[in-house]
């Protein structure tokens, strides 16, 4: 990926974070303790229109250590 890419996604990030702060206050407060291999992680989006999306996922291992590589690029999120 070049600096210009990264630098982008570092921009879109911050105003992710800014347009939608409980997100990251959520993954900080369910952290390393809940998000672990055998957790089940649940996602839910619903449209405009009223319709539901739900799906989920055991986390594996190799899970857990992307969202920490993930957690050490944006300084613990």
């Amino acid at each position: 990926m070049n600096p210009m890419d990264m630098m982008q996604i570092g921009s879109k990030i911050q105003t992710f974070n800014a347009q939608h702060p409980r997100f990251g206050a959520f993954l900080r407060e369910a952290g390393p303790d809940a998000m672990r291999e055998d957790s089940v992680l649940e996602m839910k989006v619903t449209s405009p229109e009223g319709r539901e999306y739900i799906t989920n996922i055991k986390l594996t291992k190799e899970d857990v250590e992307l969202i920490a590589l993930f957690r050490s690029m944006r300084g613990g999120m």
